[in-house]
């Protein structure tokens, strides 16, 4: 007789993206993203974090400076774009995206022009902020359906 309480694919999926934001450097927010097509296999993940080559000792992490140039904002590559660019499966079209914050307008744009259908998110506080309203109407008017991850309580404890 087969297990009963093993996990849902989106407690699996949004499980892959919650692991893949604390490889994430930064300080205050670490953001981590799931890309998975309609036969329920991985084709991405992505991360918070600088771009390759870039020495992220070397790089700011602050979230206020003197200028916009002494933040991480200029630089930090959101989780999003990096699973939408670190994915050699081909098209992405038809996929679906688990993120752990709700994605800015920037990576609504990337998300959209990949192809990708479908959004569940963990946490949306930045709900209130221009960009998130943003991204809600264009996925919206592009038929990018989005919808908040339901958690069930269930804990998974990895010891490494």
């Amino acid at each position: 007789m087969k297990r009963n309480d093993y996990i849902s694919w989106d407690e699996y999926f949004m499980g892959i993206a919650m692991l893949s934001a604390q490889r994430s450097k930064d300080n205050s927010t670490q953001v981590g993203a799931c890309i998975v097509n309609d036969k329920h296999k991985i084709v991405s993940v992505g991360y918070n974090g600088m771009p390759t080559g870039c020495d992220d000792d070397d790089m700011p992490w602050e979230r206020e400076g003197e200028s916009s140039l002494d933040t991480k904002y200029p630089f930090v590559c959101h989780a999003e774009l990096n699973a939408i660019l670190n994915s050699s499966f081909g098209s992405l079209n038809g996929c679906t995206l688990y993120v752990t914050l709700f994605p800015c307008n920037e990576c609504a744009k990337a998300i959209i022009q990949s192809g990708i259908k479908r959004v569940v998110y963990k946490c949306n506080k930045y709900a209130d902020t221009d960009s998130v309203k943003a991204s809600c109407i264009l996925f919206e008017k592009c038929g990018v359906s989005f919808e908040e991850y339901r958690s069930n309580g269930k804990s998974i404890v990895l010891s490494v």
